[in-house]
């Protein structure tokens, strides 16, 4: 696998942790990875409304703070001989602490349970959101109670047609290292998805005599060469798995003509999927867009785990003296 050597764990409900707290510790174990458990928690700034008798806030805080220190600690300690493993807690908003955590200690992934907000049909809740847009390093999202070993991992890749061996950032090719190395260390069928599209060929009415003719050999060399991308990238994950670990993968690639934010879902719910690798940012993206509107719209459809990758180059917008 393309090592993780530096993961945090970020809380997202210290009563809902074990599983997800057990695949960060196996990840680390594989990797011989740091592994750092970071539980965040709002600040209390107002007394307003509690009763005379109550603590003053710094007293509250120092209290709140070695309650959560208890109950992490009961956490980890069941994993503290087979990883190298520590805590922290901190007072502030969970996303931006986690973000400069990555800055402070160059961790090179982020791992945490789905917020799976009650009152909305998508799984990602807002801070799950705003690390996927601006987390500089990888972010691993599980739904809670998931699945020790997946079965099933999509890898949802992007292909430029008029340039098909371009790799923006070297973000298929992380895409694929990873999904590769998690589908050998899970035993699990792997994925290749690519969604394209041919939008010249609802023109040729403007242009051309025989519309039909026209736009079915349109949409026959768009479809050449999306699946002569495809093809490279079939061949780059030979190089960086090796050909014996290739040949037990046999990745099956799926290529439907479509919007990516409806074919991709497809595919994932299709092959029932429990993980899903992408890219985060657009090929063709924005300056200052975080996170492009595609892989946005994926996301916003999915009801699995997801590991998203930003490309070589990506800067977030979060400081350490400031959001």
């Amino acid at each position: 696998m393309k090592p993780f050597k530096n993961i945090l764990y970020l809380c997202q409900s210290l009563d809902e942790e074990d599983q997800g707290i057990a695949r960060a510790v196996s990840l680390a174990q594989n990797n011989q990875a740091q592994l750092l458990v970071l539980d965040v928690f709002p600040a209390i700034s107002s007394m307003a409304g509690l009763p005379k008798e109550a603590p003053r806030a710094e007293a509250l805080m120092q209290a709140v703070m070695q309650e959560r220190h208890r109950r992490l600690e009961a956490l980890i300690d069941p994993h503290r001989e087979s990883v190298d493993i520590r805590y922290e807690s901190l007072a502030g908003t969970r996303f931006l602490e986690a973000i400069r955590a990555v800055l402070r200690n160059g961790h090179d992934l982020v791992m945490k349970v789905a917020e799976d907000p009650p009152w909305l049909e998508r799984l990602f809740g807002s801070d799950d959101m705003h690390l996927l847009r601006k987390c500089p390093c990888p972010v691993w999202i599980m739904k809670a109670g998931d699945k020790t070993n997946y079965a099933q991992i999509v890898a949802a890749v992007d292909i430029d047609p008029d340039d098909p061996s371009a790799d923006p950032g070297r973000l298929n090719e992380d895409i694929l290292h990873i999904a590769g190395s998690l589908a050998l260390s899970d035993f699990a069928a792997l994925h290749l998805a690519h969604a394209w599209e041919a939008p010249q060929a609802g023109f040729v009415s403007l242009w051309a005599s025989d519309h039909d003719r026209a736009e079915r050999e349109i949409i026959e060399g768009t479809r050449r060469s999306h699946q002569l991308g495809m093809d490279l990238l079939s061949r780059k994950l030979r190089e960086l798995v090796g050909e014996e670990a290739y040949a037990y993968l046999s990745p099956r690639v799926h290529m439907p003509m479509g919007p990516p934010h409806k074919e991709i879902p497809a595919v994932v719910e299709n092959v029932d999927a429990d993980l899903v690798v992408m890219g985060t940012v657009a090929r063709t993206g924005i300056a200052g867009l975080f996170i492009g509107n595609t892989a946005e719209n994926v996301i916003d459809r999915l009801r699995c785990a997801v590991l998203a990758i930003k490309p070589n180059g990506f800067e977030t917008p979060v400081r350490l003296d400031g959001a």
